[in-house]
This record gives C-alpha cells, structure tokens and sequence, in this order.
C-alpha cells in the first residue's frame, strides 16, 4: 500500500471539532469507540450555510497488481476522514461538495478508483447526505457482544471442525464461490490472479494458527468461516473501530448455495462462536454487504448489528 505525501490537520480548530464529535458519537451510539484524530491527508475544510466550520483529510491509497486488497477494493481510493463537529448532515453536505472538488488535487483516478467514507451506522442525518452525493452502502462493520452460546447440535449427517492444511483446496473453492458471489452484491472484485491470492491467504493462516471452521456432509466440505482475534488499542486501525479490549474476527464465512436452508450456516456459526469466545473476548465483529440478500438477513439473527458503514462510489470522479 502506497500513500501519498500527507499534510497536517490544522489544530486551530481541529482539538473543538474532535472534541464535539466525541460527544456527538457517544450519544448515537454507546458501541462506538472515542473517536480519534483524523489521519494525515490533504486538508479540507468548508463550512455550511449557517457559517459552521466542518473540516476532513483526504488520504490517498494505491494498491499494487497482485495484492489482496484488490479482490474487495478499487485499485486507486482516495478515503475522506471527516471531523464534523456537532453538525451532522448538513456538515456532511457541506464536506462532501468541497471534496469532490479536491479529488482532482490527488493525481488522476481512473476507472479502478473509488472514493470511501467511514461512518457510525446510526448517523442516519449523515446518511441522506451521502446517498444525495452518489455514494453508497456498500458494506458495514457489524458486532456481537460476547452472549449465551446456541449449544444446538447440526443437523443430522453434519460435522463441523477445525480446518488443517489437508483441507485448503475445498476452502479454496468456497473462499472464490463467496467471492464471485459477493461481486454481484458488494465490493468484491474478481481479478485474475484470485486464486493464487486466496490461496496463499489461507495458507498463511492455517501457518500462523488462524482458526478456520469448516461445516462437513459424507465428506463434503458445504461452509467455511475464517476467523481469527483482533486487539483493539488507541491508535491502531481496530482501536478506530471498536472498544477497546479483544475481539473475535469472522474474517470470511460462506455455505454453497446447494446447502443453504438447511442449518448448516447456524451451525457453523455456533461452533465459531464458541472458538472465538473466551473470558478476555468483549465480542466479535464482521464486515457484511447490506445489498446482501443472505447476509442482511442472517447476520441479525446470529446478533451482529451494524456499528459503521462503509460508503463508496466508484470510480472517485462519481462522486457528486
């Protein structure tokens, strides 16, 4: 990942509007983090129609041919960071006009580009204003508190266990069948080198001890859940994202279309939940697409709510 050269935040303003947006983000939602400073960016500020100062940074990512990233993200991103303060939609309109203005100071973006905003997922008064400027919610980040187990046996016939190396070509099947299919409903990119990618991917995690759960029929492998922990600090990515303490990550979970409806996704779940789980754990998170027929409905039902949103319009010039 390469990033551009990165100018400062102004702190003129900059300690006010972080401070109201801690107390803004505490009132829409207790599962939120304190929010942190932006990144270093390209500094933009404006201000609304009432005179309200609002201010961001665009920050410029670059993915090489033949990284991972590609398979679920434009190429070339330029990722707003916004600092609205106590305004909430009609800063973000205000932000979202001055951007798109600022986009073309970022070297020119192409087809395989796309311009990305995190935000609370309650925010709905920030929403109306991303949907008005061509983005949309192409993914959300969805947690689970630590609760009571399902302790439900599967199915009749059906096995869940941890995955071992023996087992990598059947997880590299399911790991590319989810991946073609969340092409059509989300942000995944079906590059031709993706099965090299997930391949070594998996590798690597059975290497590093990465729990993977697979759901099992006479031998069959019909679901795959890859997993893992995330600690969350301030400061770190997760710790911009989650409260602090360690979380259970659901990194990739999927059951072939010829299995569904028949339990093997809850018990799949259920046997990755209690791997996951223990008594330093606060919960587990995940990354879902909402135009996700499947996953919007399943996910609530194993009770992962959404806590951000990840809007995107792509390529980076759409944005309106």
């Amino acid at each position: 990942m390469n990033r551009d050269t990165a100018l400062p935040v102004s702190a003129t303003s900059a300690g006010r509007l972080l401070a109201e947006q801690r107390a803004r983000f505490a009132a829409l939602d207790r599962l939120l983090p304190v929010p942190q400073p932006p990144p270093d960016g390209h500094v933009v500020t404006t201000a609304t129609a009432d005179g309200a100062r609002v201010a961001g940074t665009l920050v410029r990512l670059s993915w090489p041919v033949g990284t991972l990233p590609r398979l679920w993200s434009a190429a070339e991103v330029a990722e707003l960071h916004p600092l609205l303060g106590a305004v909430g939609g009609d800063g973000m309109d205000a932000l979202l006009a001055t951007a798109r203005e600022r986009l073309t100071g970022l070297a020119p973006l192409g087809e395989d580009s796309a311009c990305v905003l995190t935000w609370p997922s309650r925010d709905v008064a920030a929403s109306r204003a991303l949907l008005d400027h061509g983005m949309v919610p192409l993914s959300v980040i969805a947690v689970r508190i630590a609760r009571a187990m399902d302790r439900r046996p599967p199915a009749e016939g059906l096995t869940v266990r941890l995955a071992g190396p023996a087992d990598l070509p059947g997880c590299v099947r399911l790991a590319l069948a989810e991946l073609a299919y969340s092409a059509h409903v989300g942000g995944g990119r079906l590059r031709p080198n993706a099965e090299g990618l997930k391949q070594a991917s998996l590798r690597d995690r059975f290497d590093r001890g990465d729990p993977v759960w697979v759901a099992e029929r006479d031998g069959e492998l019909l679901g795959m859940a890859e997993c893992g922990w995330t600690d969350s600090h301030p400061g770190t990515w997760a710790g911009s994202r989650l409260q602090p303490g360690r979380w259970g990550y659901v990194n990739c979970a999927f059951v072939s279309p010829g299995a569904r409806e028949q339990g093997v996704g809850r018990a799949l779940l259920a046997a990755t939940h209690r791997g996951l789980q223990g008594a330093d754990v606060v919960g587990s998170y995940l990354y879902f697409n909402p135009a996700n027929p499947l996953s919007s409905v399943f996910w609530p039902r194993q009770a992962y709510r959404p806590l951000w949103t990840i809007w995107e319009v792509r390529p980076a010039a759409a944005l309106r």
